[in-house]
Formats: C-alpha cells, sequence, structure tokens
C-alpha cells in the first residue's frame, strides 16, 4: 500500500504555505519580547506553529490523498462435478460412489495449495459446493455454463475442471455452448462406455391433448442390447386395466423396433398411463424398462375466427402460431365472404376491422351483444373513426391519415399475464409495426403490455394492450406487420418460441372466460418431479376489489390421504406458495380464506410426473468430453489419473496470479486524523506556553 498527495495546484505552493507558517512564528516568538523563553523552549514554541499554521493553509489547496493498494489474485480453479442420475446407473458405480468422492476431495485440497478453487455441480440444478449423492434427474451444461459465465466474467480464471460422463439431456451442446468461454478446460470422464445387456423403452412418442371419445396413438420405440435370443413383455396400463400387451422376440445382438399403439380417451382431464417393458437377469439398469405418458383429454376444442378486411402476412403468421397449440381450431375468412353464426366462435380476431370503405358495424355489434373476446389489430386500412365509437377504452385522434412506424417497449407494471425473461429481451429488437399517427386517449381501465417507441422517444402511447368490456375480454394491437416479429425472432434465435409465446399468452387470456369468484386460485395441472409446485391466490372484496388481507390456507392431500397444509404468503394484491417438489403421484389441494365471516373454498387436482430421462442412455459419451477439453487447449483425464492436474496446471505459463492496483482518493480536510494532528499542535503549543508562565 503506498500514499501520496495530489492538489488541483502546484505543489510548489506549499512552500509558500509554509514561509507563511515560519513567518507568523518568528513575528510571534522572535519580535514580541512580553515575555522571555529560553532559546530551547522559543524555538519548540515556533516549530509548533510553523507546523499548525503550513498544514491549515496547506488545506486551503483543497489537497487529496491518494492511497494505492496492491491485491494478488490467485488463479480460480472451477471444479464443477456432474451430480446426475446417469453415473450411478453404470457398471461402475460402486467405485464412482465408494472410491471417486474421496480422491475428488484430495484434488481439491491439493489444489488449494495453489490456487483459489470454487467447487460447483450441477445436474438439473447449480448447487454452490461438491455433491455426491447423484439425484439429479437431468443435466444440463447450458445452465452450468451461464452461470460460470455470470459468476467469473473478468476475474482471472486459470481452467475448469468438469467431472461428468458426457451425457446430457437438457439444453444445448456443451461444445457449442462453450466457443465463448476463453480458459482452458480440463475433463474427467466418468462413467462406462461399453454396451451392456440392457432393455430400454427408449421414447414414447403422443400427442399431450387429446378429445374425450377421439382414439390417439403412442408410438413406443423399444431398444435392447445384448439379449439377442430373449423375450420380454411390453404392456401398457392405465391404473390396474392393462391396454395393450405385446410378447417381443429380441433377434439382434442390437434391436430396435418401433410399436404403434391406438387408445381410446375415455376419461376427461389428465390421464395417467405407463408404458412397461419386463425385466431380464442381468440387465445393467431397471430404470428405463418404463415410461409414464400423460395426456390431457379435453372435452372439446376451442374455435377462433380470424377475420381480415383483406388478405395479410399478419394473418397467416397469427394461424401458423395459434394452430400449433392443439386445444386451438383456427377458421380465417375476409369479412365481406364470412357468414357463419359468430356464437360457434370462442373468441374472434378482427384485422383491419372496421375496415376502410366498409360497412363493419353490423358485424361488431353483434360481437358486442354476444360477449365474446375480441382482438383487434390495427393497420393502414382500419377505420379508427368507427373503432373511436367502439368500447375500447382507446380514443385515437388520428391527423391526416398518416401513420408512424413504431417498436415495442415493455411495461413494467402490467400484471394480467406473466411473460418469460427471453420474450422482455427479444422483444426489445422486434421490427417497428405501421401504427396510426396522431394523439392517443387511454382510459384507466387499459392495461398496457407493450408501448410505443418511435424512432429514439420512448412515448406512452400503448401499442398492445387489454381492456374488459361488458364482461367481455378485449384486446387491441395498435399496428400491422406482426409477422415481421416472428421472422426476426427466427433470425435471432433461430426459433419462433418468444413469439408463440406472446401469441399464446395473448389468446389464452383473451379466451379463457373469466372467473366471477371471489376466490380463485391459479395453477399447473402436470408438475416435473424435479419442479416446485407453485400456486396463485387472488381474494375479492364485495366490490370485486383486490385485496390479500384475510389469511388463505391450502391443504394437498395425496393418494395415499396423508396431507400437507400450507399458508400463502402475501405479495402486492395477491398470494403466492412455492409448496416445493413432491414425489411423482396424483395430488387433490383444497384452499379455504375467510372474508367477512364468510368462508370460501377452491379445490383442484394435479399430477407430480416422473421424469426418468437419466436412464435411457447409460453408455458414456466420452468423446464428447475428449472434444471439450481438446477445443480449449486442455486434456480429459480418468478418474484414476486425478493426481496429475495439479503438476498439469503448474506447468501452464497463463495460469498465473495476477497483481490489481486499486487506487482511492479522499479529501484531507475531510480527515479526521488530520484534524487530530492540528489540535495536538496547538494544544501542545498553548500547554508549553502556560507551562512557561505567557498566556
Amino acid at each position: 500500500m503506498t500514499f501520496a498527495v495530489n492538489t488541483e495546484y502546484s505543489l510548489w505552493l506549499a512552500i509558500p504555505c509554509l514561509i507563511l507558517g515560519a513567518g507568523y512564528a518568528m513575528l510571534l516568538y522572535f519580535r514580541e519580547r512580553r515575555y522571555e523563553f529560553t532559546g530551547r523552549v522559543k524555538w519548540l514554541l515556533a516549530a509548533l506553529r510553523t507546523l499548525s499554521i503550513f498544514i491549515i493553509s496547506f488545506l486551503l489547496l483543497s489537497p487529496l490523498m491518494r492511497m494505492t493498494t496492491n491485491t494478488i489474485e490467485k488463479p480460480i480453479i472451477v471444479v464443477a462435478q456432474d451430480n446426475s442420475q446417469s453415473l450411478v446407473f453404470c457398471k461402475d458405480s460402486a467405485a464412482i460412489r465408494a472410491k471417486y468422492a474421496a480422491e475428488m476431495k484430495q484434488l481439491i485440497s491439493d489444489l488449494e495449495k495453489n490456487y483459489d478453487v470454487h467447487s460447483l455441480s450441477f445436474g438439473d440444478k447449480i448447487k454452490d459446493n461438491l455433491s455426491f449423492d447423484y439425484n439429479d434427474k437431468q443435466t444440463d451444461f447450458s445452465q452450468l455454463f451461464d452461470d460460470i459465465n455470470a459468476r467469473y466474467a473478468n476475474r482471472n480464471v486459470g481452467a475448469v475442471i468438469i467431472a461428468s460422463d458426457g451425457l446430457y439431456n437438457k439444453g444445448n451442446s456443451p461444445v457449442f455452448l462453450a466457443e465463448q468461454m476463453k480458459y482452458p478446460f480440463y475433463t474427467i470422464a466418468l462413467g462406462d462406455t461399453s454396451i451392456q445387456k440392457d432393455i430400454i423403452v427408449s421414447r414414447v412418442n403422443y400427442n399431450r391433448i387429446s378429445y374425450l371419445g377421439n382414439e390417439f396413438p403412442l408410438e413406443i420405440v423399444v431398444t435392447a442390447n445384448k439379449c439377442s435370443g430373449q423375450k420380454a413383455t411390453l404392456t401398457v396400463t392405465k391404473g390396474n386395466e392393462t391396454l395393450y400387451s405385446k410378447t417381443i422376440d429380441f433377434n439382434s445382438p442390437r434391436y430396435i423396433e418401433t410399436f404403434p399403439v391406438q387408445l381410446e380417451a375415455k376419461q376427461a382431464g389428465m390421464q395417467h398411463y405407463r408404458v412397461n417393458i419386463s425385466t431380464l437377469e442381468n440387465e445393467i439398469s431397471y430404470a428405463n424398462n418404463y415410461q409414464d405418458v400423460f395426456v390431457e383429454v379435453l372435452d372439446g376444442r376451442e374455435k377462433i375466427l380470424i377475420l381480415a378486411g383483406a388478405p395479410h402476412p399478419d394473418v397467416s403468421a397469427l394461424k401458423q402460431c395459434i394452430e400449433m397449440n392443439k386445444i386451438y381450431q383456427v377458421d380465417e375468412a375476409i369479412a365481406d365472404n364470412f357468414n357463419k353464426p359468430l356464437d360457434n366462435y370462442n373468441m374472434i380476431i378482427l384485422h383491419q376491422i372496421p375496415f376502410k370503405g366498409k360497412n363493419n358495424l353490423p358485424l361488431l355489434q353483434s360481437i358486442e351483444k354476444q360477449k365474446i373476446p375480441v382482438l383487434f389489430i390495427l393497420g393502414s386500412s382500419s377505420d379508427i373513426s368507427v373503432l373511436n365509437t367502439m368500447k375500447t377504452a382507446l380514443n385515437i385522434k388520428s391527423q391526416g391519415g398518416k401513420f408512424d412506424e413504431a417498436t415495442p417497449t415493455i411495461a413494467n407494471d402490467f400484471a394480467l399475464f406473466t411473460i418469460s425473461d427471453e420474450l422482455k429481451k427479444l422483444s426489445a429488437d422486434f421490427p417497428a409495426l405501421t401504427v396510426p399517427f396522431g394523439d392517443y386517449a387511454a382510459g384507466n381501465s387499459l392495461n398496457v403490455l407493450f408501448y410505443q417507441k418511435i424512432g429514439s422517444v420512448q412515448t406512452r402511447k400503448p401499442l398492445v394492450m387489454f381492456n374488459t368490456v361488458s364482461e367481455a375480454k378485449m384486446g387491441l394491437i395498435a399496428g400491422e406487420g406482426i409477422w415481421k416479429w416472428r421472422l426476426n425472432n427466427f433470425l435471432q434465435t433461430s426459433n419462433q418460441n418468444a413469439f408463440n409465446e406472446l401469441i399464446d399468452k395473448i389468446i389464452q387470456y383473451l379466451s379463457v372466460k373469466v372467473d366471477k369468484g371471489r376466490f380463485r386460485i391459479n395453477t399447473k395441472e402436470k408438475f416435473q418431479e424435479n419442479e416446485s409446485v407453485e400456486f396463485d391466490a387472488e381474494v375479492y372484496n364485495e366490490s370485486y376489489q383486490l385485496i390479500n388481507d384475510p389469511e388463505v390456507q391450502m391443504t394437498i392431500t395425496n393418494a395415499q390421504g396423508k396431507k400437507f397444509p400450507f399458508t400463502f404468503s402475501r405479495s402486492n394484491r395477491a398470494y403466492h406458495i412455492n409448496a416445493g417438489v413432491f414425489p411423482v403421484g396424483d395430488y387433490k389441494f383444497d384452499a379455504q380464506v375467510k372474508i367477512g365471516g364468510k368462508q370460501l373454498t377452491k379445490s383442484g387436482l394435479l399430477t407430480v410426473i416422473p421424469v426418468n430421462v437419466e436412464s435411457l442412455n447409460l453408455i458414456a459419451d466420452h468423446q464428447l468430453l475428449y472434444t471439450l477439453a481438446s477445443k480449449h487447449d486442455g486434456k480429459m483425464l480418468y478418474p484414476g489419473q486425478l493426481s496429475q492436474l495439479p503438476a498439469l496446471l503448474k506447468a501452464r505459463d497463463d495460469v498465473k496470479s495476477i497483481s490489481y492496483s486499486k487506487k482511492t482518493f479522499n479529501d484531507l480536510v475531510n480527515l479526521f486524523w488530520v484534524f487530530m494532528v492540528i489540535v495536538l499542535l496547538l494544544s501542545a503549543e498553548w500547554f508549553i506556553r502556560k507551562r512557561y508562565g505567557a498566556y
């Protein structure tokens, strides 16, 4: 640590400050004859006065004290341990459980002598320590690399050590993801690359949604290794009922076959089926001999109508997006050619209707009378004057039929539904929509999702908004060209997930019937076994105002009748509960709240489904680990070679400690010790003068 003094003036001015102090002391003690001090005392008093006057006058120059601190940062070695189940499904699982953990701990102990070692475990989540329980249901390298990039940006990372079997079943390829990471990788190859005796229900292809009374297909893919000449039975069951059975003869050492099965949807709701194949002796794992299938059986599809004033690419983009969700059936038509009953539809999308030069008023009045949810999409052919007569809570004073180009910016206070962080990020780069130019008067009942950004100017003009009109939901997109959002989404990410999410959330919000109850519970019907079960609740008073004063309680009951009580925590205007992770099975929930002496209740069902992807592939992928290490100037090692790692790292010239210099500045006038020095100098002078009889 070093110190220096700087001023905004020349340090040469310190000399006049010293002369000033010395001159004042000389006048006081060598010219004044009232008091006679001995020569030594006189010079001491003069020195004290000189120093005090010098310091005080020097402080008038606004001096700064510069303090330089040098910090040595050791190289950071990140050790990431795969904690997924596939590691203990393999042949050497006993060795991994018993011997490997101790060897890894010894390695870290050796590395800590020279490096700053940070240990992580990864699987379906990241843990800030080494874990060897191997309970994670999935392996996600994407999450691991994102976490490392976020934690150690601009840090002295010497190397990353990854211990894994190279198998992943979530996220993108580790080799691709690691391309942006500039430090060396060392991989520890765990697991077994040899092919072992095993029968696997490797894949079941099926539609997640079916309709009551219809048949739906299952496509079951069975693979078998080293089972030639043996037999097994493939079954599909629902509860205790066997719906399909077939005996399979394995006629080759590497057997694979697909079995088509047709099932009938006899009950509405979430239906649980199990695809199982009987076991053989000495299989490497029995955990992959079955898969659970969950099919949501609906009692009918929701019908969506897209009416356009004229052909437009927006219509095609909307239809393709909506039809990806099998619960919707989409019809499209030009308004002039449409003559079907409107009450056949659960929701209507009006693209540039009302249309200029067309009498669409009867159509609009019919939609309003039947209280059908509607989404208006404006464009260059929209008749704004007619739209202003509708109860949309938006009034646009169009100026000369002109149009602007507006890009979306998210409204932070939007609360009707949630959108993902990815959509929030990508929407900032969506292309501009063509919107009417003019003054926008938005009513208080409007809920705005996106505002308009004109060029670089952020406005308060709504771009995407929602309202409830006569008990029917209404949405409005104040511009045409959303097809460009879909293309831009694909250009940025090679998929259309963000655009599909936006449209799906809009359609879902508008088409779902309004719950008029004063107590509402929102949750999913299906959770994975490694996913937290969460609920949202809303409570309304008699004026249908959202409140969160009363306490909301819930009991979750499993199939065996065991009860799990919970109390909701309060958020800003509603309630939320994270009930944690539940075992696989079917559950019932009962919630209650007391408002003004009246007890309100809500009940429902949910299902926790298993995640067994870790057992589907047990042949370790050491080639991936080798590629990852070789592309990043590292090396792949095996568990028995862990002791070589410290020497390999020590031999590298790029894994070195780094010295950082940090400079801080403080005003001398603000330092307490400077004040104390001045006080001590003046006090000492006063004390000596008093001691020798002067005042």
